[in-house]
């Protein structure tokens, strides 16, 4: 195989009238490739391999191209069109002096041109299956589009939904998102980024940015070494474990230390503690941000701190090719650290198989798809199918979902018809043209029987000053669309056609922009234009069933005490049209659990399920004084992380345990039966929580240990086993050993993290 690939390179070169660079006959071996490679490179060429730029009009392709050809461009991203990496990787891979190929990266984040559900509604089907599919198809798509690498998975725990990237990723649990992160790596990835059909995953964003404080983006993180390692750290490093191939670095600061300049992070930690020998790129501009962070006094400081803190490849700036030669020159950076970086930057384009094909994605010309956006080029079956997973029955009061086909159904909202909000951000290559909208997927689903009448209802805020933020936010097209009609007149048709249903569909929440990087919020309520039409409708009478569009957990307090069905479709993407019809209408049953917890109220906020305990700990339906407790509301979330209903009832037995002790380097199986007893065939997640009732350290009041995702018939029951052994009982202690300390625990198995069966043991 070795020997194929570099015939295939040697004549590669020599059709292109050069002289190979690197040694063919060293293809096979990783490191004497590229140290071969790097010992023909003069220091000009080495730092130009660490420059990965941005595609836009302050880059125009005749600049990139020269740029290139002169070796002063290792990699672009937001590029995906053939011709366009085509001409770029020429310039690379037959006009610079070594022939070194370019890589092209872009953020694919939760679909490319399909879209599929955003990361809080990937995390809600609670299916690895699913969602490894996803990020599969994902990669097969963006690789098709000539894209070698990806800026995802965003693994950053998020428990201040006031964040506006909560979206972006997968809840509040380490276990969760550890979960999803290995499933997204091996979907992007595949058995090899080398692959033709596989791209690089870049896990982000390292690290602790979901932590941000006040949930402000771009804010500071101050947080204990021990909760980093506890709660915060593993998915970045399932991730690593699960072969990611890169990494960008966190925009944030980490006590006092901006990530882009934290040798501790990016060399301690990452590179010795955890073996890491993939890339590290910076997120957008980072390193000229050292200044604004106050740690450097000029972007020549700012390019010393980054190189030798580790960040190998500066994003979106030019300030390594502007500074670190004459930082060499000086002493200040030493040649060895430029190797250092150069090395992984090699190594990756060796992992994404361009120095054996650097046109392994981009084709020949003959081959480009005439039309980007042919249909042909859709996954719309896998993306219906994952988006009806991601769903999270809230409330479903008097079985009014589902809806019978038959009925008179008044739609409305500002959501119900907008193809746009229903990529969600971050959506990649898709278009809103291929989205199918809630109206559209109805009017489908209904056509022939019932009768579906539609009004807009409201915008989605009538504060000017947003609608201007947002629109300015996604400068390149109009994000939010404003119906110019007073707002008391477009309630009255909503009003006037809920009166004349037998059942009223509001599709309501926040537009994609507001759930997205930089749009953090100061509440968390649905914005008052729509809760104006909702009281309204409730005023009719008619059952009131809302379909949530949203990046966050919102403050649904009236919506959830008012509504008669309440369902939780996040952002579901190009088929989400369809996918809710599918479930608002009884085709697909909802199995969707929450991935972070909903707090009554802003003033909840932290609010999530695994927190530390305390010594005087609130218990319901003891007096609250003198414990820890808000005393004007109840205490708790709204809804629980795990938590989410069917359109069928499951029950859980009693836990049993195989044993009441375990020896160390032991195992015990815990079991409960779970069973459908109500009238339909229905999906659930099982959960498994462990409970650590005395340690060296404070501990959680549980943690998510495993969980099982299966499928009953009526009537139907099933004993659930979960095998627990030392590895599920660690924790990190003071000395942030990784350890299992003797004692007492408790097992919980339920249906989400409130309602458990339990059960004890004691570890020798």
């Amino acid at each position: 195989m070795a020997r194929r690939f570099a015939l295939g390179l040697c004549a590669f070169l020599l059709a292109c009238g050069a002289q190979a660079a690197a040694n063919p006959a060293l293809l096979g071996d990783k490191e004497a490739f590229i140290a071969d490679l790097m010992s023909q490179m003069t220091l000009d060429e080495k730092i130009g391999q660490l420059r990965l730029i941005s595609i836009g009009p302050d880059m125009p392709r005749e600049k990139i191209a020269k740029e290139i050809a002169a070796g002063r461009i290792g990699g672009t991203f937001n590029s995906v069109v053939h011709v366009d990496n085509r001409m770029m990787q020429d310039a690379a891979a037959r006009k610079s002096r070594l022939r070194i190929p370019l890589f092209f990266a872009y953020d694919v984040v939760h679909g490319h041109r399909t879209i599929f559900p955003i990361g809080l509604g990937l995390a809600s089907s609670w299916d690895m299956g699913a969602i490894e599919r996803a990020a599969r198809v994902s990669a097969i798509e963006a690789a098709a589009d000539s894209l070698d690498m990806t800026f995802a998975p965003m693994v950053d725990i998020s428990r201040d939904p006031r964040w506006g990237r909560t979206s972006e990723g997968y809840g509040e649990d380490p276990y969760l998102v550890s979960r999803i992160a290995q499933a997204t790596v091996q979907g992007y990835q595949g058995p090899s980024p080398a692959r033709a059909d596989s791209i690089m995953a870049s896990v982000k964003h390292f690290a602790l940015y979901g932590a941000v404080e006040g949930g402000r983006d771009y804010n500071v993180v101050d947080m204990s070494p021990l909760r980093m390692y506890q709660d915060y750290l593993p998915p970045y490093r399932a991730a690593i474990d699960a072969g990611a191939g890169g990494v960008m670095v966190a925009l944030n600061s980490i006590n006092g230390i901006p990530a882009s300049a934290n040798t501790w992070l990016l060399q301690d930690l990452l590179r010795k503690d955890w073996g890491f020998r993939g890339i590290a790129i910076s997120d957008h501009g980072a390193i000229t941000e050292l200044v604004r962070h106050g740690v450097a006094h000029d972007n020549r400081e700012a390019a010393r701190l980054a190189i030798k803190a580790g960040v190998d490849m500066s994003m979106a700036d030019s300030l390594y090719l502007q500074e670190l030669p004459g930082l060499v020159k000086s002493g200040e950076v030493t040649v060895a650290e430029i190797d250092r970086s150069v090395r992984n930057v090699l190594g990756a384009k060796y992992d994404m198989g361009l120095f054996h094909d650097p046109y392994l994605r981009i084709g020949a010309a003959a081959d480009d798809p005439p039309d980007l956006y042919a249909e042909s080029r859709m996954h719309r079956t896998d993306a219906r199918e994952i988006a009806r997973k991601s769903m999270v029955l809230l409330e479903n009061r008097n079985r009014a979902l589902p809806l019978d086909r038959a009925a008179t159904v008044a739609l409305v909202g500002p959501l119900a018809d907008s193809p746009l909000d229903m990529m969600g951000s971050w959506s990649a290559a898709g278009k809103s043209t291929s989205s199918v909208t809630l109206r559209q997927g109805m009017e489908e689903a209904m056509r022939g029987q019932g009768r579906l009448l539609y009004a807009r209802g409201a915008n989605i805020t009538d504060d000017a000053r947003i609608v201007d933020y947002l629109n300015f936010l996604n400068w390149d097209h109009k994000e939010v669309f404003q119906d110019p009609r007073p707002p008391a007149d477009m309630i009255a048709e909503a009003v006037r056609i809920a009166r004349q249903a037998d059942v009223i569909v509001a599709a309501v929440g926040e537009s994609r922009g507001m759930s997205h990087e930089s749009s953090s919020r100061t509440r968390l309520d649905i914005p008052a234009s729509q809760r104006a039409l909702l009281h309204a409708l409730k005023a009719t009478g008619k059952p009131l069933v809302l379909v949530l569009m949203n990046g966050r957990p919102l403050d649904l307090q009236w919506e959830s005490a008012n509504a008669d069905a309440l369902l939780e479709t996040w952002y579901s993407g190009t088929e989400g049209g369809h996918a809710i019809a599918d479930v608002v209408f009884g085709d697909y049953n909802p199995a969707g659990k929450l991935p972070i917890s909903f707090p009554r109220s802003i003033g909840q906020i932290p609010t999530y399920y695994n927190h530390p305990r305390v010594g005087r700990p609130f218990v319901e339906g003891k007096p609250g004084n003198y414990t820890s407790q808000y005393f004007e509301e109840k205490n708790g979330p709204l809804y629980p992380f795990g938590y989410g209903l069917s359109y069928t009832d499951f029950t859980v037995s009693e836990v049993s345990l195989s044993s009441a002790r375990m020896e160390r380097g032991g195992r015990l199986a815990a079991r409960a039966t779970v069973a459908n007893v109500g009238g339909r065939p229905g999906e659930t997640v099982v959960q498994l929580y462990i409970r650590d009732e005395a340690a060296s350290v404070v501990r959680p009041v549980k943690e998510l240990r495993d969980f099982q995702r299966i499928s009953l018939a009526p009537g139907e029951s099933r004993v659930i086993q979960f095998d627990i052994d030392e590895e599920d009982l660690k924790f990190f202690n003071a000395r942030l050993e990784h350890v299992a300390e003797p004692g007492a625990f408790e097992i919980q198995i339920g249906l989400d993290s409130q309602a458990v069966r339990s059960q004890r043991f004691e570890l020798q």
